[in-house]
């Protein structure tokens, strides 16, 4: 599996124990590949769902949680507080939104929820700090809400991108109007491979 990496035009370089303690918070894509970040058998589906439901534009990020039968249970869109990028600011973001819309799942043993996270942001399909961040702020946010961590899709004027995976379309974008019922988005080359066994969504509205 093969990744590209970026700079992220919202993280300056560290000068400070604060902002080392930031760019703690951020999980590169090797970690996540080897957290067993369930895969999604029909990843366009469950994108091209959530964008005609929230027509998410630049720098809004839509959480999206799945049931057990792979069903939409709930979906929050939202746009986060303008600065560094930071795991923790992340989480608590994730954390208020999944709060409003679905009880959480603590009183379980084993998850049965799953969530996923589409970020829409300036910039192509390479991990930027901002990507770890928001991963780790899923991650996180997750365990606290009793959610199973899902995958993370990146969504830039190029096109969608699901990472730790190397899956992506060129539609639905940002600022693109949403895919009719049954339109079949343009995919992207792939950039890895592993998604094998995927889990099946129908992202119903």
């Amino acid at each position: 599996m093969s990744f590209g990496f970026a700079p992220s035009a919202a993280a300056p370089i560290p000068s400070s124990a604060d902002s080392a303690s930031r760019l703690s918070r951020q999980l590169e894509p090797a970690e996540w590949t080897a957290a067993g970040i369930p895969l999604l058998r029909d990843p366009r589906e469950v994108v091209s769902g959530l964008h005609a439901r929230h027509e998410p534009g630049p720098s809004t990020a839509v959480v999206a949680v799945l049931g057990p039968e792979e069903r939409l249970l709930a979906s929050a869109s939202f746009t986060p507080r303008a600065g560094a990028p930071d795991g923790w600011l992340f989480r608590n973001a994730l954390l208020t939104q999944l709060r409003r819309v679905i009880p959480h799942d603590l009183r379980r043993r084993t998850p049965v929820h799953t969530a996923v996270l589409i970020y829409c942001r300036d910039g192509d399909a390479r991990w930027t700090e901002e990507d770890g961040a928001w991963m780790w702020g899923l991650r996180d946010a997750c365990t606290l809400h009793g959610l199973r961590c899902g995958a993370y899709i990146t969504l830039t004027e190029h096109g969608w991108q699901v990472l730790g995976e190397g899956r992506g379309g060129r539609r639905p974008s940002t600022g693109s109007p949403p895919l009719l019922i049954g339109e079949a988005p343009a995919p992207l080359p792939r950039t890895g491979s592993g998604a094998v066994d995927a889990l099946r969504h129908a992202a119903a509205r």
